[in-house]
This record gives C-alpha cells, structure tokens and sequence, in this order.
C-alpha cells in the first residue's frame, strides 16, 4: 500500500485490487502524479493473475466515499497553459492513455461514483464494466463553462447515449443524477450510498473463484434508484438534434416552456466557440472507436491551449471560474451567432502526422 499522504491509496485485499483516490480537499481532482500512479498501478495489475478485479472510490473530506473525482486539476491546467510548462503535455496524453487501458482492462474495473462524478473522474469511471452510482450522483462533463470540452473519452461515451442526449449533455454541462445516469447507459446499477462500505468490505474478504464471481457479487448488491428520471427525453431529441448549435438555441429560446428557456440560457453562457467545436466533436465520435477518438480529442486539446496565442478560451475560461472566480469569461467571439466555420473546424486539423501522433500506439 502506498504512504498515508499519498494522492492515490493502492492495495490488494483478497484478489481485489483496490483503489482510493486520496485528495478529497480538491473533491479528489486529477493531478499529473495521480494519473501517473494510476496507470503504474493499472499496469500491474493488469498483468497479475493473482488480481481478478479492481475497485475505486474517492475519498471524501468526513471519510471514504462522498466524492468520486471533481475531473482534472484546472488550476494546474492554467497556470501551466499560462507559463508554457511542458507537463500541459504530458497531461493529457497520459490522462488519456489511461482512460484507454481504463476501457480495454480486460478485467472486472468496479468504479464507485458516488458524489460529484465530474470531467475527468468520468474518464477514470466510464471505460469500466460495472459503474455504481447512488442517490448522492452529481454526473456531468461541463466543460464548455470553461471554455473545453468533453474529453478524457467524452466524445466517444457521450455520442453513444441514446437518442441525442450526448449532444445536450456536451454542450450544456447539465448536472444528472442516478436514475438518469442509468438511463443514459453512462452507468450500469444502483446502490444506497450507506451500503457501499458493505459491499467494498465484502469485495476486500474474497473467497471468490474467479472475475465472473466478482461480478455476481457486485451485481446482487443492485436496487432501483429511489428518485426515479427528471430529464424530459423528448425534449432533448427534438432539440438536440437539429443541425447547428445556432439552429438548437434559436428553437429553444422560441420556445415558452420553463426547460426549453432555461436550457437556453445555459447555452448562451457557454463557450460560443467551443459549443460549435463541442457539437462537431460529438457528431464525429458516433462513428470512431475508442482510440480515435481519443487521438481526436488530443488534437483538440493541443488547438484548445495553442491554435490562438493571447485567446485561449480554456485559460480565459478557468480564469473566471477558479482563478479571478469573477464568472465572467470574455469569451471570443463573444455569440453563437458570431462564431465561423474555419474558427472551430480548425480545431479538427491535426498537428501530428499520424506515425508520430501522441497516441499512436493506442489500439
């Protein structure tokens, strides 16, 4: 097991791998070392026979569980974005390195996503083969507020919701809870926050013949949410699914109804660049596998610090929230109306050519 102050608690107890994510006064938020030390541990594991499956949960601020993962440390991302700091880099080809290993594990990986299940704690909870979540869920990838966009894998899990629920959970950010999350197929079963300790416990006591064992257990342990789906699905379709992210806000604002507005309003706070990058992302990811998406979205993220010096909307987006914490982002152009074609299709043009790309040895 790792040091007490380590970020990342690692230990094998009865055939189970298992991990607590340790920075819970930053709701657990993914610095360049814990994403280091996860893949190392992951690696491992993956090729030990003795270890039949891998359990995870954050470690909240009154004890375990709590909070999940709040996503990437964007103070971090900012003031390396903001210095040139080469780890920028590094980051983000390792983060989502590790979301694919995290997809292709080949092992029962039990993610825990009890409490805020943000950005980046999607990417360490989406690629595994049974996503617990409970009535404390907080689910969202809302990262055009601050001038990104749903990556860590987010175009290829998102684009593969049904209907156009993708479409609207990218560009609005909007916050889902338990019953939607399963509704979505962003998570596979149900469990009362006051019994995970139980069935962590019971994963730890082993006895288990083999992964599939492992499985049985875990799903045994699942009920039905108690606060049943709040997200009106045929609004979403019909909304969502019209061509341009203009077309969408223009319906939606002449529409009377309470959601239609609100939903509006969200829009209209977002990055209007990156809503336009967000929705062509999502539309692109439909037809990619895992690794080319993530190729993608690493394109993405190089143009999102780089393709305009002096008018990064991340770093301008992060500065409002977390920074000068003024929520006022300048962003540029500054409407949805305004926003051309070339300005967010060039965020699609590579900067690698493909046998030198970052992530060229995913599969």
């Amino acid at each position: 097991m790792t040091g007490a102050a380590s970020e990342v608690l690692s230990e094998v107890r009865g055939r189970i791998g298992m991990i607590t994510l340790n920075r819970p006064k930053a709701l657990n938020a993914l610095s360049l070392g814990m994403v280091r030390e996860l893949m190392a541990t992951l690696l491992a594991w993956q090729k030990n026979d003795e270890v039949l499956a891998v359990a995870v949960r954050g470690m909240g601020k009154e004890g375990p569980f709590g909070a999940f993962c709040a996503g990437g440390d964007i103070r971090f991302l900012h003031a390396a974005g903001s210095a040139g700091n080469p780890q920028l880099e590094d980051f983000f080809t390792e983060e989502y390195a590790l979301n694919h290993l995290i997809h292709t594990f080949g092992k029962p990986y039990i993610a825990f996503m009890d409490g805020i299940v943000m950005g980046g704690g999607m990417g360490i909870s989406q690629g595994g083969t049974l996503r617990i979540v409970t009535e404390r869920t907080k689910m969202a990838m809302p990262e055009t507020a601050i001038g990104l966009f749903p990556d860590v894998g987010g175009g290829y899990f998102l684009s593969r919701c049904p209907g156009h629920a993708g479409e609207w959970l990218a560009l609005t950010g909007d916050v889902i809870g338990a019953a939607d999350a399963l509704e979505f197929g962003l998570a596979d079963g149900y469990l009362p926050s006051a019994q995970q300790t139980a069935l962590w416990d019971a994963l730890a006591a082993g006895g288990f013949a083999d992964a599939a064992a492992v499985e049985v257990l875990v799903k045994s342990r699942f009920s039905a949410p108690a606060v049943p789906c709040a997200q009106p699905r045929g609004e979403i379709d019909r909304f969502f699914a019209l061509p341009t992210v203009g077309a969408m806000v223009a319906a939606l604002e002449a529409d009377a109804a309470d959601w239609a507005q609100h939903t509006a309003a969200t829009l209209r706070k977002r990055s209007p660049l990156m809503l336009h990058v967000v929705l062509e992302q999502i539309r692109r990811a439909r037809g990619m596998t895992l690794a080319q998406d993530l190729r993608m979205e690493r394109d993405m993220v190089r143009h999102c610090f780089y393709l305009r010096p002096g008018q990064s909307e991340t770093l301008e987006g992060i500065r409002a929230l977390a920074v000068d914490k003024d929520h006022s982002p300048r962003w540029s152009p500054s409407r949805i109306e305004e926003v051309a074609g070339p300005q967010w299709h060039a965020f699609f043009d590579s900067p690698w050519p493909a046998h030198s790309h970052p992530l060229a040895a995913l599969g």
